[in-house]
């Protein structure tokens, strides 16, 4: 815990008042740990496992993200000691560390440090929210899912050949499509040189799929997953610096 970008900053006291609280669990594939609505005790880290994040509105759910370690989730609901506004649900056996709400809004308010921490991982949440936001609404599914097809591949070492990370039907969800849509743009992709087999997919032809997908370093997140810790704000430094990088130069000094 103490290597977590969140906690790592933190005095000794308010680390050890922290933890005294705290504890780890492990759950389940399908465990109900949030519902919509309900209070938000605790704040949820995720160790190891994978989480999905989902919303409902008149019968309907959709998938709202889909989490790996090393992930917190519902910290803003725990800082303004709300009601949850989502659903979160193991999708396998899951190790996650819980520390009490009130806990933690004491330590915000004590250690200036960790005041900061808590800061800079709502600003990075709040950056992907708005990649997120983009990538709907600005892009066709066909382009949403060759983008993620993309961001895939670089995520896993860069080869011809990429495992979808999740069952289909919440990389649908996740893009915004139906199943029934998710597979007709698949089968759509084939025209760029994508083949499909199970979880497996290859791409053939990445040029001709870039071209399609007009990656954005401003919208995409491409950088390559490791077993470094690292927060999501400095993740979305790393990026924005790439996107600064990749931009075109308007002139000459």
């Amino acid at each position: 815990m103490r290597r977590l970008p969140l906690f790592a900053p933190v005095d000794e006291e308010t680390f050890r008042r922290l933890t005294a609280t705290a504890f780890l669990q492990k759950f389940p594939a399908g465990a109900d740990l949030l519902t919509e609505g309900d209070p938000v005790d605790f704040l949820y880290i995720l160790l190891d496992g994978s989480i999905e994040l989902s919303g409902t509105w008149n019968d309907k759910e959709t998938t709202l993200a889909v989490l790996g370690p090393v992930s917190t989730f519902i910290l803003a609901a725990v800082i303004l000691d709300a009601p949850a506004t989502m659903n979160a649900r193991t999708i396998g056996w899951s190790d996650i560390l819980m520390i009490p709400g009130a806990a933690l809004r004491a330590a915000i308010e004590e250690d200036v440090r960790f005041s900061s921490a808590v800061a800079l991982e709502l600003s990075g949440c709040y950056q992907g929210l708005v990649r997120a936001i983009k990538n709907q609404k600005l892009r066709g599914g066909l382009e949403r899912l060759a983008n993620y097809l993309l961001a895939q591949q670089s995520r896993q070492g860069g080869g011809p050949t990429l495992t979808l990370p999740y069952e289909k039907r919440f990389v649908a969800s996740l893009l915004g499509m139906s199943p029934e849509n998710l597979s007709r743009a698949f089968s759509s992709l084939q025209d760029y040189g994508v083949i499909v087999d199970g979880p497996q997919v290859t791409i053939t032809r990445p040029a001709v799929l870039e071209r399609l997908a007009k990656p954005d370093p401003l919208i995409d997140k491409h950088l390559p997953t490791d077993a470094i810790l690292i927060s999501k704000a400095d993740r979305e430094r790393n990026l924005q610096l790439g996107a600064h990088r990749a931009a075109p130069l308007s002139g000459t000094v």
